[in-house]
């Protein structure tokens, strides 16, 4: 198996210590700028200097279909995978706007879409099989395609060396079923309540998705291994978007998780990589009801909730004025003794 070298953050090291000091410093009482201040340390650790920079920022949406579909688990049809990377390469999607409008490059990763796509010089085909296979009846793919999927994530990542951040989205009709089955193998919560209603499912769609899931649930064999759980339950853009995470943490390289379905991914690379975590910012808490329980189950806090349940990465990139708030403000903000401010006695 594909084997990722991430060296866990020293929170308690000697660069700790000075940019701790830095903040301390600043005009204001200490710990005021809360998140922004932690957000400052993280990048400081993760690039191994006292003054993080943020400039270049790298969307990567990683898209694929799931044979889950056919079980009716979304009121929008699969052909709707292909028209939406379609629209986030011809800038008309939220995360394309949203990509322009801070600064950031976007790129689409083809991991498994059924429908054909237009070509396109921000299109990467890294085609795993054209949609996978319905959970709901036997495994998703097989596993070596699982592991494929690490491969050709950390591949992705690579091909963008000059990113300071990385922003990852997804796109994938039935997505939320897959990543629904995966919060119940990896969590232990009760599969019910790791349903939510997805792209808009009524009431009648949501008692057939937890149908589908508590289905797919009793033909596995439970595991704590991820690559079969990514096998049996996954999505291709989910353990595309998995290896891309590691492979990111393993370059030294902050990245930002947008919803549940990413959430999914990042839970996967934290089961085989703990210290992923150290270097993932999560951008938001999503209106996909289950999400909130499942950050409170990986032990970390997200930055905003905005009520969004998007995808795409939508999410993910309003973190990113964030990130460059807390680095500029950790580089100019005046300590008391430049502003001749008198600190506390």
């Amino acid at each position: 198996m594909l084997r990722f070298a991430i060296t866990p953050l020293d929170r308690s090291g000697e660069l700790a210590l000075k940019v701790r000091t830095e903040w301390d410093s600043k005009t204001k009482p200490p710990g005021s700028l809360g998140r922004l201040e932690s957000l400052a340390l993280q990048l400081a650790l993760i690039q191994q200097t006292s003054g993080p920079q943020v400039r270049s920022a790298q969307v990567i949406v990683f898209a694929g279909d799931h044979g889950v579909v056919a079980e009716g688990v979304s009121p929008y049809p699969q052909a709707v995978t292909a028209q939406m990377v379609a629209n986030f390469l011809s800038g008309g999607a939220a995360i394309s706007v949203l990509a322009r409008e801070f600064g950031a490059s976007l790129a689409v990763v083809n991991a498994g879409v059924a429908g054909a796509l237009p070509v396109h010089p921000n299109l990467i085909d890294q085609t795993v099989a054209r949609g996978t296979a319905n959970l709901r009846l036997g495994p998703a793919m097989s596993a070596d395609e699982a592991e494929r999927c690490l491969i050709l994530g950390a591949k992705a990542v690579a091909g963008f060396a000059d990113a300071d951040v990385f922003v990852f989205g997804e796109m994938g009709i039935g997505n939320s079923t897959s990543a629904a089955a995966l919060m119940h193998a990896l969590t232990g919560i009760n599969a019910v309540d790791c349903v939510g209603r997805g792209t808009g499912i009524d009431d009648a769609g949501l008692a057939r998705k937890a149908s589908v899931v508590a289905d797919a649930l009793k033909q596995y064999s439970a595991t704590t291994d991820a690559l079969a759980l990514l096998a049996r339950l996954g999505g291709f853009e989910i353990g595309q978007m998995t290896g891309a995470m590691l492979a990111a943490a393993e370059r030294r390289r902050v990245f930002i998780v947008d919803g549940f379905i990413a959430t999914a991914a990042a839970a996967l690379a934290a089961r085989l990589q703990p210290a992923v975590l150290d270097y993932a910012v999560f951008a938001h808490v999503s209106a996909e009801s289950p999400h909130r329980a499942w950050l409170d189950a990986l032990g970390v806090n997200a930055l905003l909730d905005l009520g969004l349940r998007l995808g795409e990465g939508s999410g993910a990139i309003l973190a990113l004025p964030l990130l460059r708030a807390a680095c500029a403000l950790l580089a100019q903000m005046a300590t008391f003794d430049s502003a001749g401010v008198s600190d506390r006695g």
